[in-house]
């Protein structure tokens, strides 16, 4: 029982590997590209949501008073 179970895990192993050599790692430019994306997008929709805000505010003030 013991080597079936030393086979089955060589077995998992080397597919492991096998799975591993199929990864299409991402380019540097393609990582400095998406990075740039993401702060990007990160900036403007924080930017829109501060303005939301600050309009909203405005408008509840006004009404309140």
């Amino acid at each position: 029982m013991a080597e079936g179970k030393s086979g089955k895990i060589s077995d998992f192993l080397k597919g492991i590997k096998t799975e591993f050599k199929k990864i299409v790692w991402p380019t540097k430019d393609d990582i400095v590209k998406e990075t740039v994306a993401v702060i990007s997008s990160s900036i403007a929709i924080g930017i829109i949501i501060s303005i939301l805000d600050f309009i909203f505010k405005v408008l509840l003030n006004f009404v309140i008073k």
